[in-house]
């Protein structure tokens, strides 16, 4: 589907699990297989926990993430946290010392929260307006200072299912597209079309290409791939050349900066040679991987 790299998110789970599925993954990224881990959890507000299992969320903990960083080895990449909740601000400042982006997310966090998040060192909104407390006239939240602070990433889930299209066309107007990173959400129903999977432990059915939990209208992540983002963001924005540019920007410029990915999501000398070929209909035709036709 014309992806070239990208994160493996983890989402909340028992300790125990979570640093097996950490060890895994910290070998899949050093086998170059993904580009690292996100840990979507499982620091994050039981208000706001989405497709998680609460009885995994947890305020952070020094020794759990003393261990989950000796078993990353370096992989854990991006971390999202709720920052309102206990010891919040001092683990973004520790992640941060440690090479780690931070994202804000799954979070009840007041505008002034929010804020201090960013101040500690957090750069990304994890999926903007999804799983985080609403936008209200007396009590903003975290959306408005994520997105009004040019220190910070804001992430948008642009499948047709979590967001408006006159929502994401604001965001892109309002931030601009070298703010702005689309990301697909994906679980494991990307491209095995409707059915009975699994999230964290949680069952999720798919219908119609939407992912839901188990009996309940609550949205568990997506079925979307980036080649679709990618054209929905294009035809969003109005067609032309600079929707073209822009979508470009959001879709690898940008997340590459945000995660610190040298080389990734730029065309230029010493860069790495990934890349995708659409024709006119905005349909994959060619993919090269690292120098490589992979079709």
């Amino acid at each position: 589907h014309g992806t070239t790299g990208g994160l493996a998110s983890l989402v909340s789970a028992a300790p125990a699990v979570l640093l097996d599925q950490v060890r895994a993954l910290a070998d899949a990224t050093r086998r170059g297989v993904v580009d690292g881990i996100h840990l979507e959890g499982p620091w994050l507000s039981g208000h706001h926990c989405g497709a998680h299992d609460p009885a995994w969320l947890r305020a952070p903990d020094d020794a759990e993430l003393a261990a989950l960083l000796a078993a990353g080895d370096g992989a854990i990449r991006m971390v999202t946290l709720a920052p309102e909740l206990p010891g919040g601000a001092a683990t973004i400042r520790r992640l941060v010392d440690a090479g780690i982006v931070v994202a804000l997310g799954h979070t009840d966090a007041d505008y002034d929260q929010a804020q201090a998040g960013i101040d500690a060192g957090a750069t990304v909104g994890t999926h903007l307006f999804n799983a985080m407390r609403a936008l209200h006239h007396r009590e903003p939240g975290p959306v408005p200072a994520l997105l009004a602070d040019p220190r910070v990433t804001v992430e948008l889930i642009a499948d047709g299912v979590h967001l408006h299209p006159a929502l994401i066309r604001h965001v892109v107007a309002t931030a601009g597209p070298d703010r702005v990173a689309l990301v697909t959400d994906a679980m494991a129903a990307a491209g095995a079309g409707d059915g009975v999977f699994t999230l964290g432990g949680l069952d999720v059915e798919v219908a119609d290409g939407v992912a839901r939990l188990h009996g309940t209208t609550t949205i568990a992540g997506s079925t979307a791939t980036m080649d679709r983002l990618f054209a929905t963001a294009v035809n969003l924005l109005g067609g032309h050349d600079a929707a073209l540019a822009a979508a470009v920007r959001m879709t690898a410029t940008t997340p590459a900066r945000a995660l610190g990915l040298d080389g990734a999501g730029v065309l230029a000398v010493g860069s790495a040679a990934n890349l995708v070929v659409m024709d006119a209909d905005l349909q994959l035709v060619r993919v090269m991987c690292r120098g490589m036709w992979l079709r």
